[in-house]
Formats: structure tokens, sequence, C-alpha cells
């Protein structure tokens, strides 16, 4: 019985997967039960973890910091590619905002700590532990031990302790916060996903389909190539309907009359604009222009050829070449205007209409395979996780800061995610990856991470609960972690009215929780969480290290 005892309570690699998949699997399966139709979620993995943590269940050091970083660098990585995409736009519309809010969550917190700390006497290094834990920021308690080392030349015991009895309730906390939060202002979800709806829909880029009559006396004449040139708008003209009953596909040579009918796919925005200078709107929907013109069929097709990705629309020539016109591109669901300068993608689909045959060789050019969309783009995935930590790495000297700041290994590689996903077509990067890939590589890195923290914490975690005061410690660390919330989810949601999905992941943002981000996203159903999250998450993990460090150097 010696290879079960040695699997059971030894230190080797298949007692470590062993006690993992346990912890994974059966915290997972309680997450699924339901509490005043509230569930946890995979946030329960951390509470098992703990209490085998706490029953004498270990992992070598070695192994389980491996597996708990290799974990929380899939997980953010995965969250970047996702929202890499709309991040920058997204930055635009009210990121500035958002990261505002964030950083009054991270100031709030800080300066609640420092008044427990003169009000209890409790030691500014033991509050720093505690601060870690109630905001679940690991990399801040990193900072916090290194910064006190360096200082006073010993490790501080009480700093990790602190944030061990912290952190679970940091973690819960967070999530009823946002539950909180969503009583007070009696939040319906359904009507937070239609406003959601709508503000997309409002989108610039968004496709919108319009049938007008040529009315305008300045445009009897003119060619599509010529209209093109004198409307500064973002706008495609599909198809001619002529006074003669002719239907004709739109090229830049077509002639338009007086009384002609044209099908257009623009932007809302540039809606009045393109019918004050054409003519009228009529009343046509898109399934009439393709009954009238049968000799006509309309397709979506997949691009999948690595080659076409990062090249503008205009570069194939398929119009000219092959007599057939795309009006829309969809990409991740957005119906974006198929404007000559419009950057493709590997995953794009493009909506061509054209005769049978046109439209065969079309598919040759572009692939539209989907064998070739379900293979894995491994390289770009290592290729960013090993830039990431390279960028997590380098050390960020800070005048009067005596030690160096990094972005970390979490930090990092979510930046460089969110970079590569935006901007690696420019360097031949096939950055897409199937919905099902993305959150597979992101629940198996989650789950990773949160039962090794739970494992690690779990030992002598009673004992510092009862014996060493730390149940005031936890009572400091729901402070710490419920006040600035609280605050900032009041003026975030009544005086900047926010939807209430994306103030869940600026919550879970500016604490840098990935369990609170994971329950928001099952909450909402939608990208809104991770889309804030990603938004506000840099600059907060700076702020978090930063603050830590600087709490420890100017309070010890």
């Amino acid at each position: 019985m010696n290879w079960l005892n040695e699997l059971l309570w030894g230190q080797g690699i298949g007692h470590s997967i062993l006690l993992l998949s346990f912890v994974i699997a059966l915290g997972i399966q309680l997450g699924k039960i339901k509490i005043f139709g509230i569930s946890l979620g995979i946030t329960l993995v951390l509470f098992v973890g703990i209490v085998l943590g706490q029953l004498g269940f270990t992992i070598n050091h070695d192994v389980i910091h491996f597996f708990k970083e290799f974990g929380l660098i899939l997980f953010v990585y995965s969250v970047g590619m996702q929202v890499g995409p709309s991040f920058f736009s997204s930055f635009k519309k009210g990121g500035i905002t958002l990261n505002l809010l964030a950083c009054g969550i991270v100031f709030l917190g800080v300066v609640t700590a420092i008044i427990i700390h003169y009000v209890t006497g409790v030691p500014m290094a033991t509050m720093v532990g505690i601060l870690s834990g109630a905001v679940t920021n690991t990399p801040g308690l990193g900072a916090a031990q290194q910064a006190y080392t360096d200082v006073n030349g010993s490790l501080e015991p009480t700093i990790a302790l602190g944030y061990a009895v912290a952190y679970p309730l940091g973690v819960i906390g967070i999530i009823l916060t946002t539950i909180l939060i969503r009583y007070v202002f009696r939040i319906s979800l359904d009507k937070e996903n239609e406003n959601l709806l709508h503000d997309v829909e409002k989108n610039a880029n968004m496709a919108t389909p319009l049938s007008l009559v040529v009315k305008n006396p300045a445009v009897f004449g003119k060619t599509v190539g010529e209209l093109s040139s004198l409307i500064n708008s973002d706008f495609v003209i599909s198809r001619v309907w002529h006074t003669n009953k002719d239907i004709e596909m739109a090229s830049s040579s077509t002639i338009l009359h007086d009384g002609d009918k044209v099908f257009i796919i623009t932007t809302e925005p540039e809606v009045e604009i393109i019918t004050m200078f054409i003519g009228e709107v009529i009343d046509m929907d898109r399934s009439e222009w393709l009954k009238m013109d049968s000799q006509f069929i309309a397709r979506r097709i997949l691009i999948t050829k690595s080659e076409l990705n990062g090249k503008k629309l205009a570069q194939l020539k398929l119009r000219n070449t092959y007599g057939i016109n795309i009006t829309r591109v969809n990409r991740a669901g957005v119906d974006l205007v198929a404007n000559p300068n419009l950057t493709l993608q590997v995953g794009d689909r493009v909506n061509v209409v054209g005769s049978a045959e046109a439209i065969k060789k079309v598919e040759k050019v572009l692939g539209n395979s989907m064998k070739r969309l379900n293979e894995p783009n491994v390289i770009t995935i290592f290729i960013g996780i090993f830039l990431g930590i390279f960028l997590g790495s380098i050390p960020m000297m800070i005048p009067g800061i005596p030690q160096p700041v990094k972005l970390g290994l979490a930090g990092g590689p979510l930046v460089v995610a969110i970079l590569i996903s935006r901007f690696g077509y420019k360097y031949k990067l096939v950055t897409y990856t199937t919905m099902s890939a993305n959150l597979m590589l992101r629940e198996i890195g989650i789950t990773l991470f949160l039962a090794c923290v739970g494992i690690s914490a779990g030992e002598g975690f009673v004992d510092t609960i009862v014996n060493n005061g730390g149940l005031a410690w936890i009572g400091y660390g729901c402070i710490i972690t419920a006040l600035p919330l609280m605050i900032i989810g009041f003026i975030g949601r009544y005086f900047c009215k926010l939807n209430y999905f994306t103030l869940m992941g600026l919550i879970a943002g500016s604490m840098t929780d990935p369990p609170a981000l994971a329950y928001a996203n099952t909450t909402a159903g939608n990208d809104a969480p991770s889309v804030s999250y990603a938004t506000v998450y840099p600059l907060t993990m700076f702020l978090r290290v930063l603050t830590a460090q600087l709490l420890i150097l100017f309070f010890i």
C-alpha cells in the first residue's frame, strides 16, 4: 500500500495532479448549487482547496507555484485575446471614465487600510497583507514581501497570513458587493441586456441596409465611382434597379438616373447624409431585392486563408475580377461596412452578392474552409505568452522608490494578448481562435489558479483565525473590500449611468479578481464585463503593485 500512501500524501507529480484534479472537479460541482437563486460557480474551487489544505493535503512548493502562475497566465491571456479587438474602441468611448473610477477604488482601499492601521494599531506590514488579500491581488503581496525583505533583510510572515485570511472573503465579498448593488438599484438583467444591444446597434461601424430612389438632379448621370468621391461617407452601393426594370450589380462605372432605385449598405450615422444627397428612402427590404434580382445570389464566405490576414479589401480586386459585390463583413458577430480600406482578418465572414459561378470562384480565393478555422493557432498563443512574460519581467524604476515595479506574470501577458489580438495581423500573426477553444483555455487557467491558492492558504488557516487575531483581520479585510466598491459602484451607476454588466467588469478589474470576472461573465452572458475588466486591469495592476510597495517603504 506504499504506492497509495505516496499517491495521496506524497510530493510527486502524480500526487500534485491528482489533488488538483479532485479540488477542481469537486469545486466546480459544488459551485453549481444555488442558494437563494445564487451560485458561486468556480469560486468554490478556492474554498475546496482551503479545506483540503487545512486537512493536511499539500503540494510541493515549486510545483504548486508553477501551476498557480501558469494557470493565471492562461486565464488573463485568454481574456486579452477575446477582448483585444474591442479594447481600444471601448477605451475611446468610455475608458477614461472607467479607469478614473478604478483608480478611485484603488486609492479608497489604500486610505481605508491606512485609517485602520492608525485606529487599531495593526502593524502596517500585516495591514498590507490584509489589503492585498482583501483586493485579491497576489502581485501586490509579492511586491510587499520583496520590499519588506529589501528594507529589513528578513521576511515578515504576517504579510502572507494577513493575505491568506482576507483573501477568501475578499473573493466572496467582491461578488456579494456586485449582487448588493444590483438589488439596491433594482437592476433588471434583461433590461441591461436590451440597453447593451441598443448601444451596440448605435456603433458607428454597424452595417445598416438602406433603399433609396434617386431624386437629386446633381446625381443624375453620375457614376457610382463619382458618387463615392463626392460623398465623404462610409457606404457601399450594392445594386441598382434602373427605371427600365433592369437590375444591375453596381460597379464604379454604373450610371445613376432619375428614378433609379439603389440598395446601399452604410452606417447608422451616415444614413441621413446619404439620403439627403441621393434622394428619398423607400420601403423596400433586403429580401425584396434578392427576389427581384434572381440571377444573383447572396452568400457569406469565410476568410480562412492565412495569406489574406491583414490585407485590405481593395487589394483583392474581387469586384473587377469576378463581377461581385462585398457589402458587409461580419467580425465577432458585428456587421461592418465593406469599404475598400477595411482590413480583413482570418475568421471574418464576408457577404458576397453575384452569380453562382462567380461566387464559387471567390470561395476559392477566400478559402471558406471551416476545417482550417478549427485548427488552433498554437504558435501565436505561445509567442504571445513568451512576449507577455518578457514584458512583465521588465523592471520600471520610479523616482523615490528604491525597488523597481513590474507588471508581473499576469499584467504582461494580458497587455501583450490585447495588442496581438488587435494588431497581430500586421505582422502576419493569425490570432483567430474559436470561442470554445478560448473558453477552454480560460476555464483551465482560472481553476488551476484557484485550486493552488486555496491549497496554499489552507495550511494553518484555522489556527491563524482562532489564535492570531485572524477574526479581526477578516473584519478589516471586509471593510477594505466592500467600502470602496460600494462608494464607486454608487457613483458609477447613479452619476455615470454605467451598464450593470460594464460595472461588474469594472469592479472585478479594479480588484484584479479573476473569480469575480468569471461570475460576471456567467451572469451577463456577454463580453461586456470582460471588455471593461481588460480596460481597467493594466492600470489597476500597476497601481496595486505600486501602492503595496509604497505602504511598506513609507510606514516601516
